[in-house]
């Protein structure tokens, strides 16, 4: 199909409804619905199941915890290296580079608001202005669960609504500021590198984002709805920690401020990587 003509086709069909409906069937527990689709799926997609801590797609209970499976120990070591930031999740690099000017790089002269990809609040965006991004895209075969690239305290997360474009190179590339207007869940934390954004995007038929600590995050609502933290019981997760996992999708985004990391040169846009490997450095302290 013309990429075009399916990002038009996009702005067409009923988003939510559709999503919602496929949430419903990634849910359910009939085996007569849920296994012909779940070994199909692994098919399909060639899922390694041999990494899974279980691996008969059809012993489990619904599609959404196939989908979400956890992996064997051991699967994804952790790099432990002094300084080290780690890839948050299974997949590719879409793009990573600079912050500039306010704007995040998409994809072929598409960019998207710093502040609007991180809701709205440009207090939350100024202390990354200047600083570093990096877009990781999860397809369907991955692991799909989302891991901190350095250790963090959680000080607030914002869930933004929006639209639920399919997200992948067609769409990055014919729909402007797709991340920005996408569902989303962001996560601000305090690390050794001082502020830490993970953005967790949605995309179509994508029926729900859920953090370790708040549990179910999504689905749609129409307004923007901000969590503090810090007067909370205090949530801390070490550098390779599972933060949150999608049922059915997408990408996580990861942001820091100006000046205090780098990232490897041997990644850019198309690298695949695997949650736990090693994508960056800390060379300032907060």
């Amino acid at each position: 199909m013309n990429p075009k003509f399916f990002a038009l086709l996009q702005y067409l069909i009923p988003q939510h409804a559709l999503s919602r409906a496929a949430g419903w069937l990634a849910e359910t527990s009939i085996s007569w619905i849920k296994d012909p689709f779940t070994r199909w799926f692994a098919n399909r997609y060639q899922v390694n199941m041999d990494e899974a801590l279980e691996q008969d797609p059809c012993a489990y209970k619904s599609f959404n915890a196939f989908f979400t499976r956890a992996l064997k120990p051991g699967m994804r070591p952790i790099d432990d290296s002094p300084n080290s930031i780690v890839c948050p999740a299974d997949g590719a690099i879409s793009q990573l580079g600079n912050i500039e000017m306010g704007r995040v790089f998409q994809a072929k002269g598409q960019d998207y608001s710093l502040t609007e990809l991180l809701g709205g609040n440009a207090d939350h965006a100024t202390p990354f202005q200047g600083g570093k991004f990096a877009t990781v895209y999860l397809s369907p075969k991955d692991y799909h669960r989302v891991h901190m690239p350095l250790a963090g305290k959680l000080t607030r997360m914002v869930h933004v609504p929006g639209d639920l474009f399919s997200v992948n190179e067609a769409t990055a590339d014919n729909v402007p500021r797709l991340f920005a207007r996408n569902e989303r869940v962001v996560c601000f934390f305090e690390t050794d590198a001082g502020p830490m954004a993970l953005v967790l995007v949605g995309a179509m038929i994508v029926a729900s984002i859920e953090t370790v600590w708040a549990g179910q995050v999504t689905p749609y609502k129409r307004q923007i709805v901000s969590t503090d933290y810090l007067d909370q019981k205090p949530v801390f997760l070490d550098k390779g920690d599972e933060m949150g996992r999608f049922k059915l999708g997408s990408t996580a985004i990861v942001v820091f401020g100006k000046d205090v990391i780098e990232w490897d040169a041997q990644y850019a846009a198309g690298t695949p990587t695997v949650m736990g490997e090693k994508i960056g450095t800390l060379v300032k302290s907060a």
